[in-house]
């Protein structure tokens, strides 16, 4: 029998798990862009450790190794922004991404306060273009990313649970 991939919160023993994860997964994000200096790629181990340790960041798991992680930190307005959703590559296209954005939704909106959420994409970036928009979230503008990458500006308000297949 197999075993079940399992949303939890993380703990700073995973801090480094997330750290190789994130670079793993964000490798095709940069080819899309041909810029290898986006953030999670640039971000630092102990940049992650303190995340992990002030923000509300949920992994996936599968036994013992972590499979998936995502990050949310609300801003003094109610906006929680939402980053860093990866899946390792073997794994992605069986909601495992949903789940750990609901997770984080859930979380952010019940235990932080959260009115709505934010998050941002690169603009070729189709696969998390989809995701998001099946899970509710509407474009709302454009920005530049710090890297230089055109980043599309998506929103939901914090009520806007909506199931996924």
């Amino acid at each position: 029998m197999g075993m079940s991939v399992t949303i939890s919160v993380a703990t700073e023993q995973d801090a480094e798990q997330i750290f190789r994860l994130q670079y793993l997964c964000f490798q095709s994000e940069a080819a899309l862009y041909g810029n290898y200096r986006i953030d999670p790629l640039v971000q630092t181990l102990d940049s992650v450790r303190q995340e992990v340790g002030s923000d509300c960041v949920f992994v996936a798991r599968l036994g013992d190794e972590v499979v998936g992680s995502v990050r949310g930190r609300v801003a003094e307005d109610g906006a929680a922004a939402i980053g860093k959703l990866c899946v390792h590559p073997r794994l992605q296209g069986h909601g495992i991404g949903a789940r750990l954005l609901r997770a984080a939704e859930a979380a952010l909106a019940q235990e932080r306060g959260a009115t709505r959420f934010r998050l941002f994409t690169g603009h070729r970036s189709e696969g998390n273009l989809r995701l998001y928009r099946r899970v509710g979230y509407e474009t709302v503008g454009r920005s530049k990313g710090a890297d230089g990458v055109e980043m599309i500006v998506l929103e939901k308000p914090a009520g806007a649970f909506v199931q996924t297949a």
